[in-house]
């Protein structure tokens, strides 16, 4: 089984509204704060009440803060998030939010990436907002995120520096684009550019609820109470099978760059860096390019949020020109992991169907540690995870 999370973005979604509804679907509080405590950004309150939004009960997650119209670049953005010692999952879904955004605002600016001041996306409050839904998907076990298509407003908003801009915002559409949207008749901003960052991001699929079995149900509330709407995002949490039941899988992209002119040893490292950035899986495969020269295929399995940063190291650390890929679906088997004893020493394992996996870097450890054969260690570590199944 696999947990998804759909959004119901029948009132737009912002920030807030998205980490308002998971915490209302059941994302533990204390443990969300406790993540966004790492970051190193003070001068702000989580502010979470429950209220009434056209007669529903909704939860308002409000990040009140001193910081008013400062803005930040990429980078800056992007050494609070690596600086904070979040879990990987949080880490590079959050990068890989902003990441979106500024690479709209330079199309929207005529900018560079790195250059781009993010407006409102690079204040505290949307930073806070941004990392607590990463956070909260991450509490509540969400493998996957999908959204229904994304209702806008009309009218005009303040754009700071800008003045009054459209609605829906140019950097909400340049977001959107390629995702279904529709508008409604109502004279506000329903979804933010933070709501559609995230959304257009993390979200692998746009349409109607997916066929799975709901254990939670959230109400996002936004800032306002308008008269005959609800001005909530859903989030409706669920399990769905990951096997041919349903006939879809989990989405997934393989990333892939020939490379002709790397060392052993830098593949070794480019692996390593692969799956540190959160990828399923790398390995590498040879192959023989045009006028017969030897070289490899470097391969990297990963979830379509965390594309950007995969892809970023993949030309980063193999010098390529560019990557290439491919959307696939993939079927992973159920698998809890452990951590079990040998001679006091403590070796991770991974505990499937008639199966025990035995983490090689700890094995290796212990069996040094200990003056122990490897084998020997991978055979105790074996025999102890069998006993805790």
């Amino acid at each position: 089984m696999t947990r998804i999370a759909w959004f119901h973005c029948f009132s737009g979604i912002a920030g807030d509204m998205a980490l308002g509804a998971l915490l209302d679907a059941g994302a533990d509080e204390t443990a969300v704060r406790d993540l966004l405590g790492k970051l190193a950004v003070p001068g702000w309150t989580l502010e979470v009440t429950t209220v009434q939004r056209a007669g529903v009960r909704a939860t308002r997650a409000n990040v009140v803060c001193e910081e008013t119209h400062v803005h930040r670049r990429l980078p800056q953005i992007q050494d609070i998030v690596r600086g904070a010692g979040l879990p990987v999952e949080v880490r590079e879904r959050a990068l890989a939010v902003f990441d979106r955004l500024a690479t709209a605002e330079a199309h929207l600016h005529g900018a560079s990436v790195d250059e781009v001041e993010l407006h409102e996306v690079g204040s505290i409050d949307a930073i806070v907002d941004v990392v607590g839904v990463c956070a909260a998907l991450h509490v509540l076990g969400v493998e996957r995120v999908q959204a229904s298509p994304i209702a806008q407003g009309t009218g005009t908003t303040s754009g700071g520096s800008h003045g009054q801009l459209p609605v829906p915002a140019p950097a909400t559409m340049a977001l959107l684009t390629g995702i279904p949207t529709y508008g409604i008749d109502v004279g506000v901003e329903l979804t933010t550019p933070t709501g559609a960052a995230l959304v257009s991001t993390l979200a692998t699929g746009f349409g109607p609820l997916p066929a799975l079995t709901t254990t939670a149900v959230g109400y996002g509330a936004g800032g306002r109470d308008l008269p005959r709407r609800p001005n909530v995002t859903q989030v409706v949490i669920g399990e769905a099978g990951t096997d041919d039941t349903l006939g879809r899988g989990l989405a997934a992209l393989l990333l892939e760059v020939n490379v002709d002119d790397a060392t052993g040893e830098m593949l070794a490292h480019t692996i390593a860096q692969l799956l540190d950035a959160g990828a399923h899986d790398a390995w590498v495969t040879p192959v023989v390019m045009k006028k017969g020269r030897p070289a490899h295929t470097v391969h990297a399995l990963c979830d379509p949020a965390l594309a950007s940063p995969v892809a970023d190291v993949l030309t980063r650390e193999t010098g390529s020109l560019g990557v290439r890929g491919t959307r696939l679906e993939r079927w992973p088997h159920a698998r809890d992991e452990a951590v079990v004893d040998v001679d006091g020493q403590p070796v991770r394992v991974k505990l499937g169907a008639g199966r025990v996996k035995v983490e090689h870097d700890d094995a290796a450890a212990a069996a040094w540690a200990l003056g122990l054969p490897l084998r020997e260690v991978l055979s105790r570590a074996e025999e102890a995870g069998r006993a805790l199944k």
